[in-house]
């Protein structure tokens, strides 16, 4: 028996069901809803509720949305020929919240990962190639992340438009040193990257 009652027990134990959320943290947010008002467990109930009920895939381009296309899908001024590839629909976020990039995203929902069983047909990379044509696309960008897995997505999706479509221009966002990075705590890799994406000044 724990040292809360169990409703409590039972508020904490949910919290540390999150990602990133340990006993402590989860004990502190359940204290914490105990003593706000009750208004607050009641948004907090229904917006979890609204979430799983609401939330679902835009039909083209699979970012979350609680209508049949996303905002973005449905502003015409950001069918300008360029797709940007995503993993999922976190990093189409930050790309979003940058504020640099006006085109259209499309997100595959995860990596190849063979060792974990994932291969293109349980990606969105086929929704993917039939856009390229529906659209009128000009550029893919492929924005997976730089692991071991993004990089395989990336190298594999680079060889598949190529092969579907000569024309189409391909490219891969830069990676390497951050700003404000310092170069002696950088690893091999990142260096790699970095000199071989250096650019013209």
């Amino acid at each position: 028996m724990g040292i809360y009652p169990t409703s409590l027990e039972n508020l904490i134990e949910q919290f540390t069901r999150l990602p990133g959320i340990g006993q402590k943290s989860a004990t502190r947010m359940a204290l914490f809803v105990l003593r706000s008002n009750k208004e607050l467990a009641e948004g907090m109930a229904k917006s979890l509720i609204e979430v799983k009920e609401k939330i679902r895939f835009c039909s083209i381009c699979f970012n979350l949305t609680d209508d049949e296309c996303c905002s973005i899908c449905q502003d015409e001024s950001r069918a300008d020929g360029t797709i940007c590839v995503v993993e999922g629909p976190g990093d189409q976020l930050a790309l979003e919240e940058s504020g640099t990039f006006k085109g259209r995203y499309h997100v595959l929902h995860g990596v190849l990962s063979p060792l974990d069983g994932i291969g293109p047909e349980d990606l969105k990379v086929g929704a993917l190639l039939s856009r390229i044509d529906r659209e009128g696309i000009r550029e893919v960008i492929l924005a997976t992340n730089p692991t071991t897995e993004g990089e395989t997505t990336a190298s594999f999706l680079a060889n598949l438009l190529a092969q579907k479509n000569s024309d189409l221009k391909i490219t891969r966002i830069a990676l390497g040193v951050p700003m404000g990075g310092d170069l002696k705590y950088m690893d091999r890799m990142t260096l790699e990257h970095a000199l071989k994406s250096r650019i013209p000044v």
